[in-house]
């Protein structure tokens, strides 16, 4: 019992560690003699290699199963977003506003319309095609260089009065400012049986004896043509370009904030989407001052 209770020394402790790390008498190191510890190691080894295997085999197995031009899972986008450019954010959403006499007020918005619309310029829309058909551009093969597909040319100065070519002012200047709807891209949507989808500008809660906004659109009517449709995924349409739909506000009152909704008017496109509120359409408020 009193040999039990016996403390060691640091020097008795540590020579029953040396002789554990190696012990001449029995060979082994670590407590498992060299042979045990080779077959271990294999064991591990072959281990790991087979854990590694499986793993590669269920990646290689998962991207199989993957188209890469389309996505697997699109159920949450049964409608395309709508974005306007310029595109100036307050606390509750989009909120632009300005003085048409102090330029400062509005140069910055211009300066957003003019680099977003470089997108546009004939340099960038070299890769494109030259498209005339009003009809959907369907595209069954991968006729394009390098194993895409065509895209249609949308250029800038088809927006006309709003296109910064013929006004580099956008009518910001004289109150009558141009707007730029954009619908944001889904893969293999078509938004309607036959008819181009079209923008459609309003004033949001507006009164009986109020007078409707007044618009210019470009292209005229506000159409999205068709030929833009169906898009085909990045991959194969890298050089593709969303086409716009310019409005130009004729009447909207000085120094009166205003509420301004656009739509797109289209047979697929629903704009009544509560948990959404760029679903179909885009919502604004706009504010010019004299």
């Amino acid at each position: 019992m009193a040999a039990l209770q016996e403390k060691k020394s640091c020097s008795q402790r540590m020579e029953e560690f040396q002789r554990y790390c190696w012990n001449p008498d029995t060979g082994q190191m670590l407590g498992r003699t060299l042979s045990r510890w080779v077959w271990i190691s294999l064991y591990y080894v072959a281990f790991y290699v087979v854990m590694t295997g499986i793993f590669a085999l269920c990646i290689y197995t998962l991207m199989c199963t993957l188209d890469p031009y389309t996505p697997d899972y699109q159920d949450q986008l049964k409608s395309p977003g709508v974005t306007l450019r310029p595109d100036v954010y307050g606390e509750k959403g989009l909120d632009i506003s300005y003085n048409v006499s102090d330029n400062r007020t509005w140069v910055d918005l211009v300066n957003i319309l003019h680099n977003f619309l470089a997108g546009y310029s004939p340099t960038s829309q070299e890769d494109n095609v030259n498209c005339t058909s009003e009809k959907y551009f369907f595209q069954d093969v991968f006729g394009a260089p390098n194993h895409t597909k065509f895209s249609c040319k949308f250029m800038a100065d088809m927006l006309q009065n709003c296109s910064g070519l013929t006004d580099p002012n956008f009518g910001f200047a004289e109150g009558k400012p141009c707007f730029i709807i954009k619908m944001n891209r889904i893969v293999n949507f078509l938004p309607s049986n036959s008819t181009a989808p079209r923008a459609d500008c309003t004033f949001l809660d507006q009164h009986k004896d109020d007078q409707p906004l007044q618009v210019e659109y470009y292209p005229p009517n506000g159409t999205f043509s068709l030929r833009y449709f169906p898009y085909y995924g990045k991959k194969a349409q890298p050089h593709y370009s969303n086409p716009l739909v310019a409005a130009k506000l004729l009447n909207v009152p000085r120094n009166t904030e205003v509420l301004i909704v656009c739509k797109i008017l289209a047979d697929y496109v629903t704009f009544d989407n509560p948990h959404d509120p760029y679903e179909g359409k885009v919502e604004f408020k706009l504010t010019i001052q004299q």
